[in-house]
C-alpha cells in the first residue's frame, strides 16, 4: 500500500523546522513537506475564488481570517497531493504535532481499517468526542464519533477521501475542521483514534500561525455565539443521512454508546 507522510508547513515559521525534520525522519513513513499557503500572501480575488460566507447550514457565525482560509488552502493542498503523487493515502501532519505513547500502534490500526474508515483522525485531546467503539488493538481503538472533534494536527486521509474533500471544498464557508463535523456537507464521515496520541506543541516552538488577536466586542461575540452554533450543530447531525456512531467497523450491530456527551 502506497502511503507517504505530508508535513505541512509554513516556510517562514523557522522556529518549527526543527520539529519538521524530527517527524520525516522518526516516523516509519516515506515523508515531504507540503509547503504551506501563507495567509500574507492571498489577494483579495483569491480569497473570494474560495471563501463564500453563510454557504452551509447551520450557518457559520463568525468570519473567516485569511490565515484560516490559508489553513484550509493547505490541507487541501495536501490531500490533491496525494491525488498527484499517485498514493493510496497520506498520514498528513500539521508542523506542531508529535506523536506519543500508543501513536505507531494507533496508527497501524488506522492503515487496516483504511479502506472501511477513509479519513482518520489522531485527535491531540480526550474526552471530547463520543460513539461507538468499533475496533480495538491494545489500549487503542477506532471509534466513530457522534460528532468529531476540532483540530487537524493529525489524520490520515485515503486517495477516495481526498477526492472527495476536494470535490466538496472548492469553495467554502468555515475552517477545515469545523467542516469536517458535517458530513453532509463534506461527503466524508471521520473515525477517530482514541485516546490521544498526539500532541499540538506550538506553544513551545513559536506559537501558533494561525490565530489573530481579537478585541474584547470580537471576544464577547465568540463566546456568546460559540455555545449557540454549537447546539445548532447537534442538531444539524442528529437528523443527518450519514449516522457516523450507527455504523460498525465489521458490518455488525453497532455498540451501543458508552461515553456521555461533553458539557463544554
Amino acid at each position: 500500500m502506497g502511503i507517504e507522510l505530508f508535513v505541512i508547513h509554513l516556510a517562514r515559521a523557522q522556529s518549527r523546522a526543527p520539529n519538521v525534520k524530527h517527524l520525516i525522519e522518526s516516523l516509519p513513513l516515506p515523508g515531504r513537506i507540503i509547503e504551506a499557503v501563507d495567509g500574507r500572501d492571498l489577494t483579495d480575488d483569491e480569497v473570494r475564488a474560495v471563501y463564500r460566507p453563510r454557504l452551509h447550514r447551520p450557518l457559520y457565525p463568525f468570519a473567516l481570517s485569511r490565515n484560516e482560509i490559508a489553513c484550509f488552502l493547505s490541507h487541501r493542498r495536501a490531500w490533491q497531493a496525494i491525488l498527484d503523487h499517485d498514493l493510496d493515502a497520506a498520514l498528513i501532519m500539521e508542523d506542531d504535532a508529535a506523536p506519543n505513547g500508543d501513536f505507531l500502534a494507533g496508527l497501524n490500526l488506522a492503515i487496516e481499517n483504511l479502506q472501511t474508515c477513509g479519513f482518520i483522525r489522531f485527535p491531540f485531546r480526550d474526552g471530547r468526542e463520543w460513539g461507538c467503539r468499533t475496533k480495538v488493538a491494545g489500549q487503542v481503538r477506532l471509534m466513530a464519533p457522534r460528532l468529531v472533534g476540532l483540530g487537524m494536527v493529525t489524520q490520515l486521509v485515503s486517495r477516495t477521501a481526498a477526492a472527495q474533500l476536494l470535490r466538496a471544498t472548492e469553495v467554502f464557508d468555515r475552517p477545515v475542521d469545523t467542516l469536517l463535523q458535517m458530513p453532509w456537507a463534506s461527503g466524508i464521515a471521520p473515525w477517530s483514534v482514541s485516546p490521544a496520541t498526539v500532541r499540538e506543541i506550538s506553544p513551545s516552538i513559536g506559537g501558533t500561525t494561525l490565530q489573530k488577536q481579537r478585541d474584547r466586542a470580537a471576544k464577547l461575540h465568540r463566546e456568546i455565539m460559540r455555545p449557540f452554533y454549537r447546539l445548532q450543530l447537534l442538531l444539524h447531525s442528529g437528523f443527518s443521512s450519514i449516522r457516523v456512531a450507527d455504523r460498525s467497523l465489521d458490518g455488525d450491530m453497532p455498540i451501543a454508546a458508552t461515553e456521555a456527551p461533553p458539557t463544554a
